[in-house]
């Protein structure tokens, strides 16, 4: 089922950040993230549900700045 607000999720497993893409076109890199929580994240039923309740205020992140 598409996602109302997360448009993309990637995971880099070395460094442990995920990038959080939302429907908005706002990205966000959230670190220390670790991959079981990536993982169950990637396969939640409601993305949205999941990335308030489990990621958001949880993890330290930073905006990523769009390319002009």
């Amino acid at each position: 089922m598409p996602s109302t607000t997360i448009a993309d999720i990637h995971y880099n497993r070395d460094n442990e950040r995920l990038m959080v893409t939302l429907v908005t076109g706002r990205t966000y890199e959230y670190v220390d993230v670790p991959p079981e929580v990536a993982a169950s994240f990637q396969s939640a039923f409601s993305k949205g549900v999941f990335f308030n309740g489990y990621i958001r205020d949880r993890y330290d992140f930073r905006e990523i700045a769009p390319p002009h």
